[in-house]
Order: structure tokens, then sequence, then C-alpha cells
């Protein structure tokens, strides 16, 4: 590659970050009197635990008897209707996308039917440069340029000589869109061009698509230079320490609800399918610091005719032992003396993911015992079909079919970014994040420099696995809910429709977040969406 082009493309994902972590221009956010402690897995970090004689600090700024869950009576007011309309979303993305007729009622919440289509070879350029001009310059009509970049009009990107000339008439998106598009064709000049243009417009403490934008253009950078797993890796597992990751990751459960949704909504769940049962047995594959089963234990403490026996096994991950300075004999320490205090006969287990046939023997199936899984933002990590063809992901659910779980939660991103093409994907990304980057910014101040430290330490390496990797590199391979119930389905499972209980305790939740967030339940499943986008969806299988 010449100079010139190396000048271009050679940013560096962790200098962004120099001048961010220096001290005079984002302070370590520090826990003083908070009752909360992050807890989210491969997603960040966790702060540190009190013990059984004092107040436990868990991620929930709640107690399980206002947000959470309680044993009840009877079922709570059942929650509004479910829609007549198949989809609860027949316009999906935030705001950029929200007229785009590419979204449709059936069309699994949001993912374009055809993002990327590519254009007849024999095109002209000029003709294609006039095309462009026209959309770009149609009145109050800005769908219609998106549509025509993200349809793959402009599939062989012009040289830069020729495209120079509509440039400043196109916003960030657009930008981003073309300069994807030429990273995929190989065009380093045009990609070159577009990545400076590019740098004047983004920036990390801009509104949410100029942000959004500078990790988006650093995820092209990486994937031209083939760095994105280094990249990657690094953030995930070395920068930064611990207790600055743990502060991030508080800032992020505070400012959304995306995780506080996992866990009310599963922990519901799962107390309803085991509310009769003398033995549990919670295998969590999200353990992280255990946080989401101090109110669950809770609960069970004072359940009618007294608390059953406990056991619970949790699957390891690198970010989690960074988080907590050590393994997870860390977590069993917290939730045994938290047993013990509320007079739950309980045991933890530790497991390891390494392999599905290991992990069985791992788990150590006691007879009598009624099985939970628990996956929690965590199988789209699981390699399938496309990757490898031992197929983990398919391998593993069959795995814990054949065990006969009592109740199986599933909770994931509402986003299709596994198998498809790379300006599919990249498209898929920029719409989903843009959501995403809208719900924090309505959070914290544009300044804050808390929320700049948590997106770019705690959201920015997804945006450059699924951007910047390929093959068995890629971490991040999000599916639509309607792709899990089919694999679900393949494997033998059945799903259960989530109950009203499990809704009323979510919009509880709900009402310390943005009133732009909406939850609506469809074919048995919960979605919390961000405006007319939905982000995340729980799901119960047996």
């Amino acid at each position: 590659m010449q100079t010139s082009q190396q000048r271009h493309l050679s940013g560096n994902f962790h200098s962004l970050y120099q001048k961010a972590a220096d001290p005079h221009h984002a302070p370590r956010f520090q826990i003083l009197d908070s009752n909360m402690s992050s807890d989210i897995g491969s997603k960040g970090a966790d702060l540190s635990f009190k013990t059984c004689d004092e107040q436990f600090f868990t991620l929930e700024s709640f107690s399980p008897t206002d947000h959470l869950f309680v044993p009840y009576e009877s079922p709570p007011q059942t929650v509004a209707s479910i829609l007549s309309n198949p989809s609860p979303y027949s316009s999906q993305g935030s705001q950029s996308y929200s007229s785009d007729p590419r979204y449709s009622p059936d069309n699994a919440y949001g993912t374009p039917v055809s993002v990327y289509s590519a254009a007849n070879s024999s095109n002209e350029l000029k003709y294609k440069l006039m095309e462009m001009e026209n959309v770009l310059m149609a009145p109050d009509d800005t769908s219609e340029a998106d549509s025509y970049y993200c349809n793959g009009s402009a599939s062989s990107v012009p040289m830069w000589s020729q495209l120079k000339e509509i440039v400043p008439q196109l916003d960030i998106n657009q930008l981003l869109l073309c300069c994807a598009q030429a990273v995929s064709d190989g065009d380093l000049s045009t990609a070159g061009a577009l990545m400076d243009v590019l740098d004047q417009r983004v920036s990390i403490s801009g509104d949410p698509v100029q942000r959004l934008g500078t990790y988006m253009l650093e995820g092209l950078r990486a994937r031209l230079e083939m760095s994105g797993s280094a990249i990657y890796k690094s953030l995930k597992c070395t920068e930064p320490t611990s207790s600055e990751m743990m502060s991030y990751m508080h800032v992020l459960y505070q400012m959304c609800p995306y995780w506080k949704f996992a866990y009310v909504s599963a922990n519901t769940a799962i107390w309803e399918a085991v509310e009769n049962e003398g033995k549990i047995h919670i295998v969590d594959f999200q353990i992280a610091q255990g946080s989401q089963w101090v109110d669950l234990l809770k609960a069970l403490a004072i359940r009618q005719g007294g608390p059953p026996s406990v056991r619970i096994t949790g699957v390891d991950d690198a970010q989690s032992t960074l988080a907590r300075g050590g393994g997870l004999h860390i977590v069993g320490e917290m939730l045994s003396k938290l047993a013990a205090s509320c007079n739950i006969p309980f045991q933890f287990h530790e497991a390891t993911m390494s392999d599905v046939k290991v992990l069985r023997e791992n788990l150590v199936i006691v007879p009598g015992e009624a099985l939970v899984f628990n996956f929690p933002y965590v199988l789209h990590h699981v390699p399938d079909e496309s990757v490898s063809t031992e197929n983990y992901r398919d391998e593993l659910l069959r795995m814990v079919k054949s065990l006969a779980p009592k109740v199986l939660t599933l909770v994931e991103q509402e986003s299709n970014t596994n198998t498809s093409a790379f300006v599919h994907r990249f498209k898929e990304t920029l719409d989903y994040y843009t959501a995403m980057f809208e719900s924090m910014d309505v959070a914290r101040s544009r300044d804050d420099a808390q929320r700049l430290n948590a997106e770019m330490h705690c959201v920015a390496k997804d945006i450059i696995s699924m951007i910047a990797c390929e093959g068995a590199e890629r971490v991040e391979r999000h599916e639509l809910l309607a792709k899990w119930r089919a694999r679900f389905n393949l494997a033998g499972f059945t799903q259960c429709t989530l109950s009203p209980a499990v809704t009323f305790y979510v919009k509880d939740m709900l009402k310390d977040f943005h009133t732009n967030f909406r939850l609506e339940e469809n074919k048995g499943a919960l979605y919390l969406a961000w405006k007319n986008r939905a982000m995340v969806t729980c799901s119960a299988w047996r």
C-alpha cells in the first residue's frame, strides 16, 4: 500500500482512547454510596462484594420488593394486549430509518429484506453519478438517499475524482455506507479519501451519529489492516484495568435498561417455573459476579412452604475473571454466604465451556433436581455452522435439551449480523447501534466523561468485532428471535409463553428510564425497544 494510503487507513484504535483515559479528560468514576455493582459478564465487569453480614451491593438499584419480583398470591393485573399485527414493530430503526420500506411487519423486527444487492456491472459510471446526485438533491426526503446506498445502487463505488463533487451533500451515515462499500470492493483510494472526510465529521463527544461514526470508522480501518481481532481481544481482556472497567459498566447499567431487562425477565420466568420445586440447579452461562441470583435467592428464602435447596453452576469467561480480579470461587463465596444468611441449603459449582462434551461432564447432573439454564447475551458468541462444521451452537442446544431442563431463558440482541454479507452487516450494525447510542444519549450530557468511557470500553469492542473480523475471529454473531426459534425447535425445544407477571415487573422497572423505551409481547416473547427499533428479546423454553 502506498504511503499516502497508509496515512488514511492507519487509525489506531488505542490512541483514540488515550485522551479520554487521561485523568484530566475523563476522571475515574468512583462508587461512593451506590447499592449497585456492575455485573455484565463478557460485556463488562463488576463492583466489589460486601460480606453476608453487610448490605449486598448488586447490579440492581432496587430491592426484590420494588422492581424485580416477589412471591405473590396471584398474578398481577394483566398488562395490555397482544397486538393484532403479527409484528409489534412494523417499521424498524431509530429516527434515520423509521420510514424505510424495506422494513415490514413480516420482516423479523427490523432487519432489512435486502440491504445490499449488487448493481449491474455494465452500468455506466456517469449514469450512477447522475442517479446519486438526483437522489441526494431530492428535497425533504433523506430516506430515498439512504435506500439508494443501502440497496447497493452504488455497488461499484466511483473513483474519488468523480465522487468528490457530491460528497459534501452526504450525511455521516451515507458517507459510512459509501466507505464500507469501497472497503468491500477493495477501492483503497476512495476508502482513504472518504475516511479523511469522515475524520472531520465524527467525534467521540458529539451527537449519537457522530460518536457511533467514530467507532464504525475505526472498524473499517481495522478491517483494511486486518487488525480487528487483535483490537477486540485487547479491548476485551487487557484494557482498561478491572476497577476502571467496573465503573464503566456501572455507568452503562445505569444509563440504559438492557441488562436490567435481562435480569428481571429471566428471574421472573425462572421463579414461576420452579416455584413448587424442592431442589433447583441453575446453570448460568454468563455468571459474571453472580449478582442476578442475589434477588432470586432472597425471594426463594421467603417462599411459601420454605426455601428449596439450590445449586448454581457458573460458566466463566475471561472478561468476568478480569473484572472480579479472580476466579469463580469469589462468586461462590458471596452466594454461599448469602444463602446461609437466608437459611437456604446451597452449593456452588464451577464449569468450563471449552468443549460441549467436557461441559456436560462438568455440570454434575443430580437426579431429582429441577434444571434451569440461563443464557443472557452469550449464545451469539458460540460458533455455529457458518464458522465450523462442528456447529457448537446447535450442539450445545441439543446437549441442554437432552438434560430435560425445567426452563431455559434466552436474552439476546434483536439484530441480524451472523451470516450476512459485509455491507449488509455493516448497515445492520449502523442501524442497531444508532438506536443504542440515541438511548444512551438521553441519559447523560454530551460532555459526560463517564458516558464517553462506557461507550468506548463497553460497546465499541462489539462494533469492531462485527465490522473488522471474519470467520472464527468474529465473536459477535447476533441473530433475530425468528432464527433462534428455528434453532431451538430443531434442537427439540418448545417455547414457553411468558406470563403477564413477567411483563408487569419489566414494565415496572422501565419506569426508571426514558419514555422512548417500549415493551411489547409477541408470540410469547418480550421485546424491549427504543422508539420503533426492537433492541432486545427475552424468551423461555423447555
